[in-house]
């Protein structure tokens, strides 16, 4: 399995956090873990103008205490900061005010089986694949509009840096 698609250190991650609230105080505690893969390719007039690729690993953390709620969440995923993060988490319930609605689902109402909804596709286009879906994308919209030289307007890009 690609390391992409295992998300096996992750749902670990979650585990330890909802563990590390309740031992920082927290009544309940549940969380989510999501990983991110983007990639694409910009084309003009046949040429590569750009080519991106991020990958992100996030995780947000919900903790209860008694009928207080806080959630926090982060993409700092070093190994030891858990207990931080629940510590923080868990003074953030304390601090905020008590909603009676506030906590888990009951364990009854929860999903116990879950159906292949076939979300993630495994194989992972080429950069060149992109290249070449993008020029064919770029011919076919030009196509269309056969007075025009440029497929994208020229532009002024300013960028800053804080």
């Amino acid at each position: 399995m690609s390391s992409l698609l295992d998300q096996s250190a992750l749902t670990d991650l979650a585990e330890r956090l909802v563990a590390a609230a309740r031992a920082a105080g927290a009544d309940a505690a549940d969380a989510v873990a999501v990983r991110s893969v983007s990639q694409s390719v910009e084309i003009r007039d046949g040429a590569v103008e750009e080519s991106e690729r991020s990958e992100g690993d996030d995780i947000g953390l919900r903790v209860f205490v008694g009928k207080r709620q806080a959630v926090v969440s982060t993409n700092d995923l070093i190994a030891d900061g858990a207990a931080t993060l629940a510590e923080r988490a868990v003074a953030m319930a304390r601090a905020a005010p008590e909603d009676r609605f506030a906590g888990l689902a009951d364990p009854s109402l929860l999903a116990r089986s879950f159906p292949d909804l076939d979300l993630v596709d495994p194989n992972l286009p080429t950069v060149a694949r992109l290249e070449d879906l993008a020029r064919q994308a770029e011919a076919a919209a030009m196509a269309g509009f056969p007075n025009e030289r440029n497929s994208i307007p020229k532009r002024k890009t300013v960028r800053a840096k804080m």
